[in-house]
C-alpha cells in the first residue's frame, strides 16, 4: 500500500513539472511577424506621389472646396458678375456678386479713362468699382452721382467741342449710315454669325429693311450684359468710346435716346433716336440669341 501511494506522488510530481516546463518555454519563444520590406516599386511610387494640392489643377486646389481628394464645382464657375463686381462665397456657401475689393495698379497712362461726369480715372476698374459701391450704399461710394458713372472714352478727360444744333439734327442719318456699313464690313469679312448674316443680305436686298435691320442687329449685339432687353449706358461703351475722338456729337446723342433718363434705352426708344419708323422695328433679340445657342 506504501508503495502505491509512493508511486503515484511520484507520478504527479513528474506531470506538475512538464506543465511548469511547458509554459516557460511558450514565455520565452513568443512568436513575432517579421516587418514586411518596401519593394523597389512600392518604395518608388511613396516618392512619386504627388501631394493632394498638387495632383489637382490650380482652381481646384485654390478655391474649390475638397472632400476625400475629389474637387467639388465651384458655384462660382456658373455665375456671371457685372463689371466691377467679382463672384464670392457667403457663409452658407452660396455664389453671389460683390463689389471687386481692389483694382490692379495702373502706371500707364494710356489705362485711364474718362468718365461721364468729366473726371479722369486710373483704369476702367476704378469707374466699374464706384459705382458698384454706390448701388450697394458702402461708405466708399463718393456720391448718389456715383451710382451711374460709365465711361465716356479712353485717355485722361479733355475739352469736347460743343455739338451744334445743326450737326446733332443730321446725326441720326450718319448713325444709321455708319451702323449699315459696319455690318456690310462685318459680312464681307465673315465676322457676322448666321442670323445676323441673314439679317445684312436682308438689308441689301430690300431697302426698306437697310436701316432697321441694321438698328436690330447692334441694338442686340449691345444688349448682352446681361441680355435684359435694355441697352444701358455703360452697355453703349464700344459706339462711345471709339467715335469720340472723331465724332464729338456722339456722346450727346446716345444720352438723348434716353428719353425717360431711366438709364436704360428699349428698342423702342432706339428707334425713335435713329428716326425710324417705331412699328418697323421688332425685338428680335431673344430670337436671334435662341437661334444662336442651337
Amino acid at each position: 500500500m506504501k508503495v502505491l501511494k509512493f508511486a503515484a506522488f511520484a507520478l504527479l510530481f513528474v506531470l506538475i513539472s512538464d506543465v511548469s516546463a511547458d509554459g516557460k518555454t511558450r514565455k520565452h519563444k513568443k512568436y513575432r511577424r517579421p516587418r514586411p520590406q518596401p519593394t523597389e516599386s512600392s518604395a518608388e511610387v511613396a516618392q512619386n506621389e504627388p501631394k493632394l494640392s498638387e495632383s489637382l489643377p490650380p482652381m481646384a486646389a485654390g478655391l474649390d472646396m475638397i472632400d476625400n481628394r475629389v474637387p467639388v464645382t465651384d458655384p462660382c464657375l456658373d455665375v456671371q458678375c457685372g463689371a466691377g463686381m467679382v463672384c464670392e462665397l457667403d457663409k452658407e456657401g452660396e455664389a453671389q456678386c460683390v463689389c471687386i475689393a481692389s483694382c490692379p495698379e495702373e502706371t500707364e497712362s494710356r489705362r485711364k479713362v474718362c468718365s461721364n461726369l468729366n473726371e479722369t480715372w486710373p483704369s476702367d476698374c476704378a469707374v466699374y468699382q464706384q459705382r458698384c459701391l454706390c448701388r450697394n450704399n458702402d461708405p466708399k461710394c463718393k456720391g448718389d452721382k456715383y451710382k451711374h458713372i460709365h465711361i465716356e472714352y479712353y485717355g485722361t478727360c479733355r475739352e469736347m467741342p460743343e455739338c451744334k444744333t445743326s450737326e446733332m439734327a443730321d446725326f441720326p442719318r450718319r448713325m444709321r449710315d455708319w451702323l449699315f456699313n459696319v455690318m456690310r464690313d462685318l459680312a464681307d469679312r465673315r465676322e457676322l454669325s448666321p442670323h445676323y448674316l441673314e439679317m445684312e443680305k436682308d438689308a441689301e436686298s430690300n431697302m426698306t429693311r437697310r436701316w432697321t435691320n441694321a438698328a436690330i442687329w447692334k441694338f442686340c449685339d449691345l444688349d448682352g450684359h446681361p441680355p435684359d432687353r435694355f441697352v444701358s449706358r455703360h452697355e453703349l461703351f464700344p459706339i462711345r468710346a471709339p467715335l469720340m475722338a472723331l465724332e464729338h456729337c456722339i456722346s450727346p446723342f446716345l444720352n438723348s435716346c434716353d428719353t425717360d433718363d431711366d438709364h436704360k434705352i428699349t428698342i423702342k426708344e432706339w428707334a425713335k433716336c435713329l428716326e425710324l419708323d417705331e412699328d418697323d422695328i421688332e425685338d428680335k433679340c431673344d430670337d436671334l440669341a435662341s437661334a444662336e445657342a442651337e
